[in-house]
């Protein structure tokens, strides 16, 4: 029986309109190739879709957290070798390292069997589909959720308290979980939640409230904080910035005050002392002086002050 054109257009209405709910084709990872990857959530399930663009970020490129670094490399290293190794929460202002840290890890031991699997809040349920992907792969993975708080109400940080704990849907032997965040305990805090604590034999006792916030973050084995800069450490390390980036493209600027000056001045503006702040500013200063210098050697010469 043919169809009329009403029924087809119908048809393909439905189809069209089936086709934004039923899940893609899962195309299997080549994780031999691919060092990152995010979970995409589904209507229906999820998947690993490899992510495009990596971060380039190389371990000695930042600059003033140094013993940061050494810790996050230390736990990341047993955990490449097997060894005993803990969850990490890299914790502290913004635009202190936190993030670019992790990715600048990857970067150094990927080639070694390390893998990344970037998971958003909003993703945190599907955690146990997550490890059920990656669980028997020859392969070490950090389960990764950037910037990550929750607010009064949110659920889905008991998913990720039960994968820390070691319940039912704790992560398998293969995995870590790096987690960064702005708040230490990833929930907000507020002067009320102070009000049920109580002295018990001389020791303080948190209220129900501060002991639920506590209980996410303390299950972490590892708390790694980032703190703003004071001015002089902020200034050494715009210093270091500025030098680096003027080598990269075959120059050298002298440090002087006016450099110091400017710097303090952006920080300023910015008003936070930290490495994003310090090579922002190395940015713009080592770019406007080297296009100025660019700028002044194409400039044609005045009549008379031609080459012989």
């Amino acid at each position: 029986m043919q169809l009329d054109d009403d029924l087809k257009q119908q048809l393909r209405r439905v189809l069209a309109a089936a086709e934004q709910v039923l899940p893609r084709p899962r195309q299997q990872l080549d994780w031999v190739q691919t060092p990152a990857a995010n979970w995409r959530r589904h209507s229906l399930n999820g998947l690993l879709e490899a992510m495009e663009a990596i971060d380039t970020t190389e371990l000695d490129e930042l600059l003033g957290i140094d013993e940061q670094k050494q810790l996050v490399e230390i736990n990341t290293r047993q955990f490449l070798a097997g060894l005993p190794a803990n969850n990490m929460l890299l914790w502290g202002a913004r635009g202190t390292g936190k993030s670019s840290l992790v990715r600048a890890v990857l970067n150094r031991y990927w080639q070694q069997g390390l893998r990344i699997v970037q998971v958003d809040k909003d993703d945190l349920p599907s955690l146990p589909d997550i490890f059920q992907q990656i669980r028997h792969l020859p392969y070490r993975f950090l389960l990764f959720c950037d910037d990550l708080s929750f607010e009064p109400g949110e659920k889905s940080y008991k998913m990720l308290k039960s994968a820390l704990d070691g319940s039912v849907y704790a992560a398998p032997e293969n995995v870590l979980i790096y987690v960064t965040s702005n708040r230490r305990h990833l929930l907000p805090e507020y002067e009320t939640d102070n009000l049920g604590a109580k002295m018990v034999n001389n020791e303080i006792h948190h209220g129900e409230g501060v002991e639920e916030k506590i209980s996410l973050s303390d299950r972490f084995g590892l708390w790694v904080s980032f703190h703003v800069f004071s001015q002089d450490h902020y200034l050494e390390v715009v210093r270091q910035c500025v030098t680096n980036l003027a080598k990269k493209h075959g120059s050298a600027l002298p440090w002087d005050s006016e450099i110091s000056r400017a710097a303090i001045a952006w920080s300023h503006e910015k008003s936070k002392r930290c490495g994003r702040t310090a090579l922002q500013f190395a940015r713009h200063w080592v770019g406007e002086r080297l296009l100025r210098q660019a700028e002044a050697a194409d400039r044609p010469r005045a009549d008379g002050d031609t080459a012989c």
